[in-house]
């Protein structure tokens, strides 16, 4: 097991309950990217799939807990846009 890869995701780790925080209370997609999560949770998909063919450790749990949380803030985004469109559709209809 490597130390500095554990720590690397740690430190990932650490931001994600921040995004989700803020994405679940905004209810906005301002700031956010759906293909900057897609990127990081396919990056994540395939640390885990490393670590199950090739290199089976505790880390594992790491790059599983941070695909969680990451796709929890993809879940809450698609949520927002969806709010987002159906204000607009609300809006534009009392016009």
């Amino acid at each position: 097991m490597s130390i500095f890869e554990a720590l690397m995701l740690m430190c990932f780790g650490a931001a994600w309950p921040f995004s989700i925080y803020r994405s679940y209370v905004s209810r906005s997609v301002e700031g956010k990217s759906a293909f900057f999560l897609i990127i990081i949770l396919l990056g994540y998909v395939a640390g885990i799939l490393h670590k199950l063919f090739f290199q089976y450790d505790l880390v594992i749990y790491l790059y599983v807990l941070n695909l969680i949380m990451v796709s929890t803030d993809f879940l809450l985004y698609l949520r927002n846009r969806r709010l987002a469109k159906t204000h607009q559709l609300i809006s534009e209809s009392t016009l």
